[in-house]
């Protein structure tokens, strides 16, 4: 499953190269999926995404666990949904993922999803890879 130098994206005309990962997020109980790039996020404990994804994957949004949330923006409401997100054949399991009203991109963080693995980032050559950790 290692991805090895993939290089960064530029997903919205303007903004810099970025380390954007190609993945799939699954509603295991409905079945659902879409497929998207979301950011490597070093500084985010868990993994959130935008709201919008919620009813692609069947998701009821406002039914999902609420709770209040610091952000780098403020403090927001996040909707928690039981989802899996897969890439490269790797796979989580069910993790409670947090979708957000506010957030645009979405965003892969450390606990449930970048803690797997040994990041390597190259600024310089604007790539990244990830190979899974050894325990």
């Amino acid at each position: 499953m290692p991805i090895r130098n993939y290089p960064f994206s530029v997903i919205r005309p303007g903004d810099m190269a970025r380390p954007y990962l190609p993945i799939t997020v699954i509603n295991p109980a409905a079945g659902k999926h879409i497929k998207v790039f979301a950011l490597i996020d070093t500084g985010a404990d868990e993994c959130a995404f935008p709201a919008s994804f919620a009813p692609p994957l069947c998701h009821n949004l406002q039914s999902g666990l609420q709770r209040k949330i610091s952000t780098g923006n403020g403090v927001t409401t996040a909707y928690g949904h039981t989802t899996r997100i897969e890439v490269e054949g790797f796979s989580t399991q069910e993790v409670l993922i947090d979708f957000m009203p506010n957030l645009n991109i979405p965003l892969l963080g450390v606990r449930s999803f970048l803690g797997k693995f040994i990041l390597t980032v190259d600024y310089p050559n604007k790539t990244f890879s990830l190979n899974l950790g050894i325990k």
